[in-house]
């Protein structure tokens, strides 16, 4: 049994029942549609997001359809947010396989994820709850500036983690934080306790984004190239960090390089030598330590709840996401 999967165990049947409803709405009778929606259905993800809605919602109690809706929205939501990301990153793998737009086309990927996102309103429509649909609403408005302020930084030469913590919050953790705090109020979670998951989910969407950025500074099997975020012109926390804490002739000559990265401009060497510099001036080193501060924070939120096997499970997912491998 993988670690997924034993966190899973409080949950395991509605997860089960989560994967059978979220399958079903990825077929179409239009052929072009349901073509571009099996390429989703082949490459499906680890349910993180139901995972962690079903695990909130059980700490309140017995999970009920309302929860069921929302933890299958939230997969949804997430699902086209990844097809509009490799639009926009013009993408042409994702999970290790071809992507829908390097498949069909832009055009085909956007209405796909269009199609996708229809359907988290469809489930969230089924809980016949107003203030879930808003918080939907609102967790997309900071998706999407989230996305729009990374595409302004990569013109900015501005580099500061108070730029890269604004991006990851919207664009990462406003998900997670939405989709708890969500999970909460449709088990009846009062509105102290909603808050407190809302900060849980945020706290843990930011260690996700960040062990997502050391990736790219470590070779991992994630279908991920070293240098990859550089590549497309993002500078992360690990080289942020070694650039603003370094001084001496290299690190100006680095300096200069990361002014190409987000220009665009740089050489697959430069960006190797970027690589390189980060990993030997503590980089990696303190964004793992600043991941660690924020899961223990995380983790802090969970002990005002009984000690229970959802509150170890919930513990056990925060560690999940800090050390998984991909």
């Amino acid at each position: 049994m993988n670690q997924l999967q034993n966190i899973s165990k409080p949950i395991q049947g509605e997860l089960d029942r989560c994967r059978q409803m979220f399958a079903k709405s990825l077929h179409h009778e239009n052929p072009l549609l349901d073509h571009a929606l099996s390429m989703v259905r082949e490459h499906n993800g680890k349910m993180m997001r139901p995972i962690l809605a079903l695990l909130v919602a059980r700490l309140f109690g017995e999970i009920n359809d309302r929860t069921m809706n929302v933890a299958c929205a939230y997969e949804a939501f997430h699902t086209a947010s990844l097809v509009h990301d490799d639009v926009v990153d013009e993408s042409e793998e994702r999970r290790g396989q071809e992507s829908i737009n390097r498949d069909s086309g832009n055009k085909v990927a956007v209405l796909v994820g269009d199609y996708i996102l229809s359907n988290a309103l469809n489930y969230l429509a089924e809980t016949d709850c107003p203030k879930l649909v808003n918080i939907m609403s609102d967790a997309a408005k900071r998706l999407a500036d989230g996305e729009l302020l990374q595409l302004y930084n990569v013109s900015n030469q501005n580099i500061s983690e108070q730029t890269y913590f604004e991006i990851i919050s919207n664009k990462t953790a406003a998900l997670f934080a939405s989709c708890a705090y969500s999970a909460a109020i449709s088990n009846g979670a009062d509105a102290e306790s909603a808050e407190q998951m809302h900060r849980f989910g945020e706290t843990l969407g930011i260690c996700f984004q960040i062990r997502d950025d050391i990736f790219d500074y470590t070779e991992c099997n994630i279908g991920k190239p070293t240098g990859n975020d550089m590549k497309e012109g993002k500078l992360t926390l690990p080289v942020i960090h070694a650039l603003l804490n370094t001084k001496g002739e290299e690190a100006s000559a680095m300096n200069e390089i990361a002014l190409k990265v987000k220009q665009l401009k740089a050489t697959k060497e430069e960006i190797a030598s970027l690589v390189e510099f980060t990993r030997q001036n503590g980089g990696i080193e303190y964004a793992g330590q600043t991941m660690e501060t924020l899961a223990q924070k995380a983790k802090e939120i969970l002990t005002a709840y009984p000690d229970s096997i959802v509150r170890k499970s919930l513990t056990d997912y925060v560690d999940y996401v800090i050390g998984r491998e991909y």
